[in-house]
């Protein structure tokens, strides 16, 4: 992907700011470069041909740089690509921008030194869409290739992840390692609630869909190294080591829990809200649970986090 490649499209209500930010990429040869006046605007263009980066204001009327930034990235579910997002801020103090991260912006400018800022902050931006786009391509050709060798005895078709032998094999390694090192095995499941309510409403293609997007949100929302698996049409779990046990409370894991239940999935047929039940167990080094019996014991907290909307946290064994 070189200068003369990379797409970007620049979102800001003020014609001045937009332009200078505009001919600033242009010194470096950027020449793919188009312009929305409002979020709305934006993702029509975007609909209309994707984007490489977008860099746009955080604060415009009617919709802000932080909600066209969660619909950017309910589009990039969809699609399975990804968009670097840089907002040009005025805003300072860690709160704001902790906020701005959990929605998803991936970097800032300041306006106040904007000059100095954002040639260097696009250039890098270039370099990490670089290796993001193409783990994303090795990831569908090995979806691709999955589907083809129809490997059903250890991978969903659906989503690539694992089924639910291969979760229950590497939670038994988790286990063990949490054994003879120390340390902990987390155990998460999160069910898709009222799956067939909503397949009977939106039909087994949207709901398909529904899961895909899950799957690929999910994933966005975990460590590489964490293990992710669908063990049933409407469940998934995620196998975790950690280095201390406290590590494995519902608090820990919360942005998770928000990142599924607060934002709608997009799908063919429009924009498809669903709700996710977590429940959460853990084991020590001195635990002595089955992975089957580990499973078990988390399944059954699901129905207490439907009804309270939390995560419920199983007794946790050390």
């Amino acid at each position: 992907m070189s200068n003369r490649e990379i797409s970007i499209l620049i979102v800001d209500d003020a014609k001045f700011s937009s332009a200078v930010v505009s001919r600033a990429l242009s010194t470096l040869g950027y020449t793919d470069i188009r312009h929305a006046s409002s979020a709305a605007e934006a993702l029509i263009k975007l609909e209309e041909r994707a984007a490489s980066l977008v860099v746009a204001d955080w604060l415009m009327p009617e919709m802000d740089g932080l909600e066209l930034t969660r619909r950017i990235r309910q589009f990039d579910e969809q699609v399975n690509r990804y968009t670097y997002i840089i907002l040009l801020t005025a805003k300072e103090g860690v709160t704001a921008l902790q906020q701005a991260f959990d929605e998803g912006v991936d970097d800032f400018v300041n306006k106040s030194a904007m000059s100095d800022q954002l040639l260097p902050r696009v250039m890098a931006a270039e370099r990490l869409l670089r290796i993001h786009n193409r783990a994303l391509v090795e990831n569908q050709r090995l979806i691709d290739v999955n589907a083809r060798l129809r490997k059903h005895t250890t991978i969903d078709p659906l989503t690539g992840f694992g089924n639910r032998p291969y979760a229950l094999r590497r939670l038994d390694d988790a286990m063990k390692q949490s054994s003879t090192r120390g340390g902990a095995a987390c155990l998460m499941v999160l069910r898709i609630n009222r799956y067939d309510e909503l397949e009977a409403r939106q039909g087994t293609r949207l709901v398909q869909q529904l899961v895909l997007t899950m799957s690929r949100r999910l994933k966005q929302l975990v460590r590489p190294m964490d293990i992710l698996a669908r063990i049933s049409p409407d469940t998934f779990c995620l196998i975790t080591h950690q280095y201390d046990i406290s590590n494995c409370t519902p608090g820990s894991f919360k942005r998770l829990y928000d990142g599924l239940n607060h934002r709608a999935y997009k799908t063919a047929g429009g924009f498809i809200q669903a709700s996710v039940s977590v429940s959460l167990s853990s084991v020590g080094e001195h635990g002595d649970l089955t992975p089957e019996l580990m499973l078990t014991r988390c399944l059954r907290g699901l129905e207490s986090s439907a009804e309270y909307k939390r995560i419920t946290d199983q007794p946790v064994l050390s």
